[in-house]
């Protein structure tokens, strides 16, 4: 038997569990070489390089969510494959016309706005700014063909694809200083963009010939609710998200901007990614469920296998944060590592938001997902600001941390509302993985009450995590497969 029918057989027969641990393993893959290598891109570059990396994320994270006015969520609920290329179309078209405004501002204010946000430096690297859009705007085109297709291994290829590129880039041009860090994310963004465009335009090319003016501005009118209202609410959450690397460089430095963009690499992103790949395969089968009346029963899975996921490493770095930074970072990072203990149950409620977020979209309640969004920027906002005038960078994460974790716990309610979950059911699923973790690392919470080395202290929580992954990812789920 080849390795590969070894796998297969390995993998659980139910289709969502089997196409999220297919399209999560190579998200998991992917980040994994990025954390590995950043222990080493942190004694490369400094926090204020980092800093500069982080600022231009954020610009490039916010612009791109209005890149293609959200179209591409229309791809894989589109009705047959005709429709579905015709959005393609469209998506790529309006990519195209807000990657040349975006280069258009740059050539005309790089300077004071990289003034605006306190990095003047930032001006030399916003000319990357349009090509890193064009490209991601792209990649997320075809991806959502791919999820359409249900072609999760291709996808889960190019995240690896993208992280080696991105990786090698940046190791590898040190002596280009900040511009090496952001020619690594660019060219990342860009990498496995031939692949999935490859399985986008296959065979179709009599179907790309006959695309008409006309069948465009139809399909754009037929699914307007996305460049109408979905753009901006997801506008909304994304300037939420990547507000803070901002306002500490506003508030604080850029080498504040730094030491958060790492806390959120090594933490966030991960937990984010992985998310995302449940959420794409939730995405891809949440339409035939809402035909079936089997919409509940798939959001109340989802978030139990969310919880299960997040809850483990959401406590192993609450509790060991500065310690584990200090070790493998440099101690000039111990601070991230409080970043990360004080921001871990808002990462928690973000990783479990995310995928379920969608359910606004899937069921045409773009209004209520863009209402939610404006009171979490504003909250977030608001907690930054005041932490800031108030009591400097320490109170702003903590006020930050938790404004965000009270908006998302709103937010989760109201998506189980519509989707027709029972809520009390949903915080019992979350209580209970609470305490199932509490009582599994209890025993290495004594040595914070002893004078043991910081090496002692990592060492027990990670034994105790390891001992617990196969409790909470390998059975995600026996219950659905039975089911199956």
């Amino acid at each position: 038997m080849s390795i590969t029918n070894a796998i297969k057989r390995a993998l659980p027969k139910n289709s969502f569990v089997r196409s999220v641990l297919v399209l999560g393993g190579g998200t998991a893959g992917s980040q994994a070489i990025l954390i590995l290598s950043a222990p080493l891109l942190t004694r490369l570059y400094s926090t204020e390089a980092f800093g500069i990396l982080a600022v231009f994320m954020a610009f490039l994270s916010t612009i791109s969510v209005i890149s293609s006015l959200r179209y591409e969520l229309a791809i894989p609920i589109a009705e047959d494959e005709e429709e579905a290329v015709h959005v393609v179309v469209l998506a790529f078209l309006v990519a195209l016309v807000i990657s040349a405004l975006t280069l258009l501002i740059v050539a005309l204010f790089r300077n004071p706005i990289a003034n605006s946000v306190n990095v003047p430096a930032l001006a030399n690297y916003l000319w990357l700014l349009p090509l890193s859009l064009l490209l991601l705007s792209t990649y997320q085109i075809f991806n959502y063909w791919a999820i359409r297709v249900e072609a999760f291994r291709a996808i889960a290829r190019t995240k690896l694809t993208q992280s080696v590129s991105s990786m090698a880039i940046q190791i590898g041009g040190t002596a280009l200083g900040p511009l090496a860090l952001i020619l690594g994310n660019v060219i990342g963004q860009g990498a496995g963009m031939t692949t999935l465009g490859t399985l986008a335009i296959k065979n179709r090319w009599p179907t790309l010939q006959s695309i008409r003016f006309k069948d465009l501005r139809r399909v754009a009118n037929q699914h307007r609710k996305f460049p109408l209202i979905s753009t901006w609410s997801s506008l909304l959450y994304t300037i939420g998200t990547q507000l803070p690397p901002i306002l500490f460089t506003v508030f604080f430095s850029p080498a504040a901007a730094g030491i958060y963009a790492l806390a959120n690499r090594v933490l966030s992103l991960p937990m984010m990614l992985m998310g995302q790949a449940i959420g794409n395969v939730f995405f891809s089968k949440a339409a035939d469920a809402r035909r079936d009346g089997s919409l509940g029963f798939l959001v109340a899975q989802v978030h139990e296998n969310l919880a299960k996921i997040a809850m483990p490493p959401t406590f192993l770095l609450a509790a060991v944060g500065p310690d584990l930074f200090a070790w493998t970072f440099g101690s000039e990072w111990r601070e991230a590592g409080v970043f990360v203990r004080i921001l871990a149950p808002m990462l928690y409620f973000q990783f479990i938001f995310s995928p379920i977020s969608m359910i606004f979209s899937i069921l045409g309640k773009q209004e209520k997902g863009f209402f939610l969004h404006g009171t979490m920027i504003s909250t977030r906002g608001l907690s930054l600001t005041i932490g800031a005038y108030f009591g400097g960078l320490r109170l702003a994460v903590i006020l930050f941390s938790l404004g965000s974790v009270l908006s998302y716990i709103v937010f989760l309610g109201q998506a189980f509302k519509v989707s027709g979950v029972c809520q009390i059911e949903m915080a019992k699923q979350t209580l209970h993985n609470f305490l199932y973790c509490a009582l599994a690392f209890l025993p290495t919470f004594a040595c914070f009450f002893l004078d043991l080395s910081s090496w002692i202290k990592i060492s027990s929580f990670m034994i105790t995590f390891f001992i617990l992954i196969p409790f909470c990812y390998f059975p995600l789920s026996l219950k659905e497969q039975a089911k199956s």
